[in-house]
C-alpha cells in the first residue's frame, strides 16, 4: 500500500494540484486519490480493492 494516491480514483487525473487529496479509504485503508475538480463537483469515487463508494 502507497502513502498517497498517485491519480484520482474518479477521473484517473494525475493529482498534482495543490487542492487535491490522497486519504485511506474507510473499509480497508487504501488510499484513495481526488483532484479538486471532482472533490467540487461530488463526483462517486470507487475503492479500487474493496468497492467502497463514496460521494
Amino acid at each position: 500500500m502507497s502513502e498517497r494516491a498517485e491519480v484520482c480514483n474518479s477521473s484517473g487525473v494525475p493529482l498534482v494540484e495543490s487542492n487535491s487529496t490522497s486519504f485511506p479509504c474507510p473499509i480497508c485503508g487504501t488510499h484513495i486519490g481526488r483532484s479538486p475538480i471532482c472533490r467540487n463537483q461530488g463526483v462517486t469515487y470507487v475503492c479500487t480493492d474493496c468497492d467502497f463508494t463514496g460521494p
